[in-house]
């Protein structure tokens, strides 16, 4: 009878274990945007906020917001780069002679620029909307939170200038709220935050260093933006938040805040420099990502227009 007793009170401590994480997880699923929501925040998007994004156009100049690609590109892990070119026909085609190239591409996507989906990264298996890895994580591509499934995002950009930061300094509601302030930038509903912490330009040439540590989004700070309803966050890092977080034994969890728990994109590496030099701290944000089927992030070039 006691080992029957024990064998008892182990499974209901094992199933109170196990309420008590579902309990957990139920305070961040589902979504505000909907049980059945695969998409997150790009649904604060609206033609009203193209309309009024675009209006912030005033001079015409136009910012490429991504970095180049290549072999040597610092990147997470064990990511890299490779291209091949080639020549095509060996004889030219056709009466007009014509010739050409091709080249092919043997990457991870997750490299240089890019954008985060919200199939990228969860708590314990457990992904946006309370979708569990088992159900959407296929070998030859996501079933559900591709990023080609992304909508074009048209919106109102706004870059906080937190520059010079030293490495592991979070950025978080009260750094936010001075860079708004002297900037004079509020941050609305559907917009892009762009974060410049000048960490790009300082330290992008080191491999090594740029990916060691990093300035960053703090806990406080994620959780902050996706209360406003912003669609994405981004940064001049490779991690967009603070590395090493701000408790060292947790991992990413930023990223977390925003991808799991908010629907919120991540935008990484993002090249601000130029946008802070002419301190264009609001700007009209494009991006159309490639839409490659089922892919887990994107390799981008966003555009920034004032």
């Amino acid at each position: 009878m006691r080992g029957l007793m024990g064998t008892v009170v182990a499974v209901v401590g094992v199933v109170a274990i196990g309420a008590g994480q579902a309990a957990a997880q139920g305070t961040w699923y589902p979504s505000k945007y909907g049980k059945d929501d695969t998409l997150g925040a790009v649904n604060n998007l609206s033609p009203a906020g193209v309309l009024a994004a675009a209006k912030l156009v005033r001079t015409g100049k136009v910012y490429a917001l991504g970095v180049t690609t290549g072999a040597a590109t610092p990147a997470y892990g064990t990511r890299s780069f490779q291209i091949f070119t080639q020549a095509g026909a060996p004889e030219p085609l056709g009466s007009s002679r014509t010739t050409y190239h091709d080249d092919f591409l043997a990457t991870w996507v997750g490299i240089g620029s890019q954008l985060d989906g919200l199939g990228h990264l969860g708590i314990d298996h457990v992904y946006y909307n309370g979708h569990r890895d088992t159900e959407f994580l296929r070998p030859n591509g996501l079933a559900l939170f591709g990023t080609d499934r992304i909508p074009p995002i048209v919106t109102r950009g706004v870059l906080l200038d937190v520059a010079d930061l030293a490495p592991g300094t979070a950025v978080n509601r009260p750094q936010i709220e001075a860079a708004v302030a002297r900037q004079k930038t509020p941050i609305g509903k559907g917009d892009v935050v762009l974060l410049h912490t000048g960490w790009l330009a300082a330290k992008g040439g080191d491999k090594q260093a740029f990916l060691a540590s990093e300035p960053g989004l703090g806990k406080g700070g994620a959780e902050y933006l996706a209360s406003l309803g912003v669609v994405a966050v981004g940064a001049d890092t490779w991690g967009v938040e603070i590395i090493p977080s701000e408790d060292p034994k947790e991992a990413f969890p930023a990223h977390q805040i925003l991808l799991a728990k908010n629907g919120v994109y991540v935008l990484e590496n993002m090249n601000v420099g130029p946008l802070a030099a002419d301190r264009a701290f609001e700007f009209l944000f494009v991006l159309g990502q490639p839409r490659f089927e089922g892919a887990v992030q994107a390799t981008i070039n966003p555009v920034a227009i004032r």
